[in-house]
Formats: structure tokens, sequence, C-alpha cells
């Protein structure tokens, strides 16, 4: 429900058993799946959008193709997707490629959509760069948020079932996980870009930053332990 598709068919898109096999599908799983544990964490919370395309994409935020990554645009308050970028993740960027490792990019972007509902999402672009800026942060808190949704998927039930939306999470599950938070740091991209670091650059924070704050929040469940604006140590 809610999820439209540009290029990309879904009606094949009904069962977990779907969403296992299939990427899109667990896309769309994943995204109903966060939607109901923060509609359980915060009070007045509405879903975002989800879109899902090959490609190119036009978007409130304006055009985007493929080298963008998932994203999440506030104007149009939609979270965008192009199923391919998993297997770059894994190709390109040395993450697993377990289904959790895919599961936390979907919750991470639900995480700025959390972030825009609060009203902190626009902090990122008052100081977009460094190693401490308000864009890593922002950045270390949507990864936080979706450790929350880790903590409470595999016991959240689905209303028109009552069946939980994850079996309870393996070690491996949370190895994955951060395995797609380690490769996506932006110390680990910058080296195999450019073999050297440049922290001054930095938008989404380190590898070690990402996996403590998806850490924390799965540890935890607490939202309130994700106010990465109110720390002085970001990991």
């Amino acid at each position: 429900g809610g999820a439209q598709a540009q290029g990309i068919d879904l009606s094949h898109c009904k069962t977990g058993a779907d969403a296992n096999k299939y990427v899109e599908c667990r896309v769309v799983a994943t995204g109903n799946s966060v939607d109901g544990v923060w509609s359980q964490l915060l009070k007045g919370y509405t879903r975002p959008h989800m879109k899902l395309f090959e490609q190119s994409v036009d978007t409130g935020c304006g055009p985007a193709t493929t080298e963008v990554g998932p994203f999440y645009c506030p104007v149009d308050k939609t979270a965008y997707f192009d199923t391919g970028f998993f297997q770059v993740l894994v190709d390109q960027f040395g993450s697993s490629g377990g289904p959790l490792a895919q599961e936390y990019v979907v919750a991470h972007e639900y995480g700025h959509h959390v972030q825009n509902l609060l009203g902190v999402l626009g902090r990122a672009q008052q100081d977009p760069e460094g190693a401490t800026g308000a864009g890593v942060r922002t950045e270390l808190q949507a990864d936080c948020y979706a450790g929350v949704w880790a903590h409470y998927a595999s016991i959240t039930k689905q209303e028109n079932t009552g069946v939980t939306y994850l079996k309870p999470l393996s070690d491996k599950d949370i190895a994955d996980a951060l395995s797609a938070a380690q490769s996506v740091g932006d110390d680990r991209i910058q080296k195999q870009a450019t073999g050297r670091i440049n922290p001054e650059t930095w938008t989404h924070g380190s590898s070690a930053q990402r996996q403590k704050w998806f850490t924390v929040g799965y540890q935890t469940g607490d939202p309130k332990k994700c106010d990465t604006f109110a720390t002085a140590n970001l990991g």
C-alpha cells in the first residue's frame, strides 16, 4: 500500500514470501513495516509516499538519477528507491547482500521522513559539511532511527494479520545491516575513490559512526537516544 512504481511492476507483491524473493517487494514491505513501527512510536505520524524507479525520476526536489542513491524529498514527502542500487551496494561498496542490508536503507530514508515531521530535517542544510556538521548529525540520526525500527520490527504486529513484520532478528541479520552502514561511510567511500580521507567534506559520517548510531537505536529502541544534535561525541 502507498507505493508507486515507475517502470516496475508491483502486482506480484502480495505476501511475505514475495518480499523474501523479490527486492522490489521487499522495499515495499519494509516501508509498510517502518510505517507500522513509527505509527506506534510517534504521535501524529503520517506515512510518507514511496516511489520505486529505474535510472531516472522527477521529484518535488528536482530530477534525480540512479547515481544519487536512495533519497527522501521533503517537498513531496516521498522516499525514492532505485531497486538497482542494492546491487551497487554489494558490487561497488562492498556491503553484504543480506535482506537486512537492504531494509536498513529503506528504514534510513524513512528516518528522514520522521525528521521532517519533527521539524529537524532542515538543520542539515544550515551546516551541510564537516565531520561534526549538521549534515552528518542528520544522517547519523536517520541511522539511529533505522536501528529503532529494527528493534521493534520483529515484535510489532501487522494490524490486518496479527503477524509480526519480521521474524526475530539474528546476529547475522544485524551484521548485514551494519555491513550496509559501514559500506556507505564517508571515510570508506573517500578512501576507495581517492585513496585519502577528508573529514571536512563529510556529509554522512564515518563507517564507525554509522554503525554506532544504528546500534544505539537497535539496542535501546528509544528515539530520544538518537539526538545526535545534542552530543559532542558522535563516535
